[in-house]
């Protein structure tokens, strides 16, 4: 019934695809039956009735036959096997065209060809194995944040597929359709982790472009050409590409590179120091010695290093003991003559 429906189809040039075919089969099924249905059946039947006959094809294609009409005669019973048959070729179509736009969508998405409606979200643009993976995981570690993972044309598809949540988008990472896809304009936090510098220059500008407000991070290997980047997005931030760690903080806590560039920086607004507690120190803890740097010298503590070991940012009532090592956030080095008693 299908191969000859289709013949005809293509006789008047006319295309059955999709859901098109089991909406012809069924009406083919549904005015044939009928008119056979009201030959064979005594005239004084109501099945043949029109407002009768669609429920008494509908329940009996869908092979579920309530039994409230039926045919009385063999040719109407012959009618009603007829129907049941187009029933089931029917939904089988049906239930074939649905799968095959299932798996159409699947394919398109593990390929990356689809549009992606999200809002909120954070982009990497960008994929290196193993090292895209272990960042998008870190940014996925943050509750309710949504990833999007575009790659250049040569990952031909979804190279996370374990991570469903992931969207996934491919193609040229400086052109629109790239943006328009991946939804840039509705993003808060965009990702470049690029092959080179110049790219990365290339990819951010196309970012920048599709939405100048968002929280741009961008890994250079030089981070001389900060300045540059400047010139394209103001507020960009940019963190040294063997630093993977820090893309993610980036993303997650805005700001946060730019202090560990300060930190790591000379001359920077605060550097890292170590000092060892004297004997006689008066600051028993941890929390007293935060305290005592904070008011005395404008420092911060970050970290303990005693017979245990080193420990950031211990609890407040850890113990310091005479020998134990301290280091600190100051805009310079504290003189280790300030840290011992009075006498």
């Amino acid at each position: 019934m299908p191969f000859f429906i289709a013949r005809v189809a293509r006789l008047l040039r006319l295309r059955l695809r999709g859901w098109r075919l089991p909406l012809a089969v069924a009406v083919v099924v549904f005015l044939s039956s009928w008119l056979a249905m009201a030959l064979v059946e005594p005239a004084g039947s109501d099945i043949a009735d029109p407002g009768t006959y669609w429920w008494y094809f509908a329940v009996t294609s869908a092979t579920v036959g309530y039994g409230d009409v039926f045919p009385e005669t063999l040719g109407g019973r012959l009618v009603g096997a007829y129907v049941i048959v187009g029933g089931i070729v029917t939904l089988t179509l049906l239930f074939t065209s649905l799968a095959a736009a299932l798996q159409s969508v699947k394919g398109k998405r593990m390929r990356g060809l689809v549009t992606l409606d999200l809002a909120g979200h954070v982009v990497l643009l960008g994929y290196a194995p193993g090292r895209s993976a272990r960042i998008i995981g870190e940014l996925a570690d943050e509750r309710g944040v949504q990833v999007v993972l575009c790659a250049w044309d040569e990952v031909t598809e979804d190279p996370l597929p374990e991570l469903p949540d992931v969207g996934f988008v491919r193609g040229d990472l400086t052109s629109e359709d790239v943006m328009r896809r991946a939804a840039v304009d509705r993003a808060r936090t965009a990702v470049v982790d690029v092959r080179d510098d110049n790219e990365a220059l290339a990819v951010a500008l196309a970012v920048a472009h599709a939405n100048p407000g968002i929280h741009l991070v961008v890994a250079l290997r030089d981070l001389g050409r900060l300045g540059t980047l400047r010139y394209v997005h103001p507020e960009v931030q940019a963190v040294q590409w063997h630093m993977p760690f820090l893309l993610t903080e980036e993303a997650n806590d805005p700001g946060i590179a730019q202090v560990y560039n300060d930190l790591m920086t000379s001359g920077g607004h605060g550097n890292t120091y170590s000092t060892r507690v004297p004997a006689g120190f008066p600051h028993a803890t941890f929390g007293e010695c935060q305290t005592w740097f904070g008011r005395t010298f404008g420092a911060t503590v970050l970290a303990l290093r005693g017979e245990g070991g080193l420990v950031v940012s211990p609890g407040w009532d850890t113990p310091v003991p005479e020998g134990s090592t301290l280091y600190y956030v100051a805009g310079r080095r504290i003189e280790p003559g300030r840290l011992r008693p009075a006498r």
